[in-house]
């Protein structure tokens, strides 16, 4: 990796480090308030990780089907023009970091986030957005599945409007949600409501109800209601996202948040896997997108141009 990439990979006994290049402990964002980026992997060519949302390895909700997923250098590319690396966590497993930190080798300054070991996809999530919060705790965070980044221009542009909604309504998690294709119990549903803004030709609607893996009678009823998929990303504060781990996981919140007292220092590795050993497993969707406590909006993709 890059001189300039932070570390959090494990060392022969699987301990993990997490800090800056310089050994220092997190250093304040340059610009508080920027766009940063959480990027789920799978771990490479040769691994799948539960790190990655089931409904989200390979699945093109919005109609890309016959487009393959990018390798993740190319993701990340894409990704980068939106969120440059310096302000780009990947997210893996301890096993799988050897393999991911050789693939984004060549690409400056992207932050490889190696879990000691598996805590479901929320700990995925809240690691890094604790890392986040602590160098700008006004940043906003795009948060993606590496398996599910397209090429496609209109979807792009369309992300971009979502991030400067956000900007100006930091108070909402923003789901992209994809018009479905069949009454499929194996993803999330999105009932949008009420409308509360805009992003760019789209507006932004409050969600009324949100369903992990419904039965296939409710699939089929969301379907008819004109309820939406979960697609590759959402968008919201980072503030947002780790009071909605206070709010929906505590004890896991908790976990996170006390390895802030020990970055930078020699102890870090420690209180890392001590953190992991003992935090709740739990799956981001059925914990905080079913929540009521959630605050969620729903901006829906434009379909690509084929």
């Amino acid at each position: 990796m890059h001189d300039a990439t932070l570390t959090c990979s494990p060392s022969h006994d699987e301990a993990v480090t997490c800090t800056e290049p310089d050994g220092s402990a997190y250093s304040a964002s340059e610009h508080p308030g920027e766009l940063w980026a959480i990027v789920l992997t799978e771990g490479g060519e040769r691994h799948r990780s539960p790190t990655v949302p089931r409904r989200w390895r390979g699945q093109r909700p919005y109609r890309l089907e016959s487009r393959p997923p990018l390798p993740l250098p190319e993701a990340l590319e894409r990704i980068g023009l939106l969120v440059p690396g310096k302000r780009t966590f990947v997210v893996t497993h301890a096993s799988r970091a050897g393999d991911v930190e050789a693939s984004v080798a060549g690409l400056d300054d992207v932050r490889v986030v190696s879990q000691p070991c598996d805590r479901g996809t929320a700990a995925g999530v809240l690691l890094p957005a604790h890392f986040i919060h602590a160098r700008d705790p006004r940043g906003r965070v795009a948060v993606f599945s590496a398996d599910s980044v397209t090429l496609d221009e209109a979807i792009w542009r369309h992300l971009s409007a979502v991030t400067r909604f956000a900007a100006m309504n930091p108070e909402w998690l923003v789901l992209l949600g994809a018009e479905p294709t069949a009454p499929d119990s194996c993803h999330g549903w999105i009932e949008p409501g009420e409308c509360v803004g805009w992003a760019g030709t789209g507006s932004v609607n409050e969600v009324r109800g949100f369903w992990e893996r419904p039965s296939e009678r409710l699939a089929r009823g969301l379907l008819r209601q004109g309820c939406l998929w979960p697609s590759f990303a959402f968008v919201t504060s980072v503030a947002v996202l780790v009071e909605i781990g206070f709010e929906c996981l505590p004890l896991l919140h908790d976990r996170l948040t006390r390895l802030e007292i020990f970055s930078g220092t020699q102890y870090e590795p420690w209180a890392l896997r001590q953190a992991y050993e003992f935090a709740p497993s739990a799956d981001f969707a059925r914990a905080v997108l079913e929540s009521p406590a959630a605050p969620l909006a729903v901006s829906q993709i434009p379909e690509p141009i084929s």
